[in-house]
């Protein structure tokens, strides 16, 4: 008995020194309430929504009424009025609005006369949850004009909606790729570059670094980019294999492959320099392997990849603005599924480009060279 309490008492005296596994221990679960539980089946709030209206009929009017209802009640989406038709669906194709809604001129007289008046709703459809809580919202304003909200070949003494995807069908299934490759990319970052050196400084092998002329800057730069090769390696194959298994099409020009790479080359390098930047001074495998899950919590679900940002409260948008991976998600989900080139995620990448920067010289210049 005696020699099982001196076990106990020397795990327990272990345990006790090490107050960040102490500390995360107490504060994870704690995190993973709050980032989760705000990340998924919110109500989504404040979806952009361009309308351009070009009929000053009373009908268009009581619409607009009822849109601004919506707007200023359960704000499902922000109404920005556009005077051209052209404007508002280009906004929707580069990702500025998730739909434009156009009224024609002669929407009112059409309703008068019950000759089938129209209305189109261009729907950013590679949102399938945000896309069908516009339908929704949209068909409910026009609702109450008394009339039914059916489809376009129904009686012609109801409005009807006619509803254009700007995009080929884009199910739940195949809008989760971008996210596994982000995840493959944070796992892969999380058991290269910095972890090795955690590994060695844990076996001891790092003293042989002291032996040798290279700088800081080599000992970080040598590691992130072994950890850069071999990361994007597995998020090729990763994006690959998901794409063959999901259906999503591979005939896309070479400007999206490049821009594919691209994104996945500026996250890897990001992710890598902040693992660096956090685990420069960790001696023990133990506090990786639980910064690990807290940084996945707080990256990887508040990214958007698995429910849309407008569903989050409003200090997880902040944080989403901030959040690489956001930034990552976006521009894959664009360049796989709106076939957007370079310029079209121009923003996510020099975003990306910051971030790296950053993270970079600040793990370099944080770095200990020491024991």
């Amino acid at each position: 008995m005696t020699k099982l309490l001196a076990v106990i008492e020397r795990d327990l005296k272990k345990f006790r020194r090490n107050p960040l596994v102490i500390a995360m221990s107490v504060l994870m679960p704690i995190v993973y309430l709050v980032i989760i539980g705000n990340s998924f089946q919110g109500k989504l709030k404040a979806l952009p929504m361009a309308v351009v209206n070009l009929d000053s009929g009373p009908y268009a009017k009581r619409v607009i009424e009822n849109l601004r209802a919506i707007e200023a009640g359960p704000d499902t989406f922000t109404i920005f009025n556009i005077n051209d038709r052209k404007v508002a669906v280009e906004g929707v194709k580069n990702g500025k609005y998730k739909a434009a809604l156009i009224i024609p001129p002669d929407f009112s007289k059409r309703v008068v006369l019950k000759s089938g008046p129209e209305a189109g709703l261009f729907l950013d459809n590679t949102d399938g949850i945000s896309s069908g809580a516009i339908r929704n919202s949209v068909g409910s304003a026009f609702r109450f004009l008394g009339t039914d909200y059916v489809s376009v070949r129904e009686r012609y003494d109801r409005v009807h909606m006619r509803e254009i995807n700007l995009y080929s069908k884009v199910d739940y299934y195949q809008s989760l790729v971008p996210g596994v490759v982000i995840m493959a990319i944070f796992l892969g970052t999380l058991t290269t570059g910095a972890f090795n050196l955690v590994m060695d400084r844990f076996l001891g092998i790092d003293e042989s670094y002291l032996l040798t002329p290279l700088s800081k800057s080599d000992i970080v730069s040598g590691l992130i980019i072994s950890g850069l090769l071999i990361t994007t390696v597995i998020a090729v194959l990763i994006l690959v294999l998901s794409m063959l298994i999901t259906g999503i099409p591979f005939s896309r020009g070479i400007e999206q492959y490049i821009s594919v790479l691209i994104v996945i080359n500026l996250t890897t390098l990001g992710l890598l320099s902040m693992m660096f930047l956090i685990m420069g001074r960790i001696n023990h495998p133990r506090i990786v392997g639980i910064l690990s899950g807290f940084l996945n919590v707080i990256l990887f679900f508040p990214s958007g990849a698995v429910y849309p940002v407008a569903s989050f409260p409003g200090w997880l948008k902040a944080f989403a603005k901030i959040n690489p991976e956001a930034y990552a998600v976006n521009a894959l989900k664009a360049v796989l599924f709106k076939r957007a080139g370079l310029a079209d995620i121009s923003g996510d990448i020099g975003f990306l480009l910051v971030f790296t920067l950053i993270m970079l010289t600040s793990s370099i210049v944080t770095f200990k060279r020491t024991l």
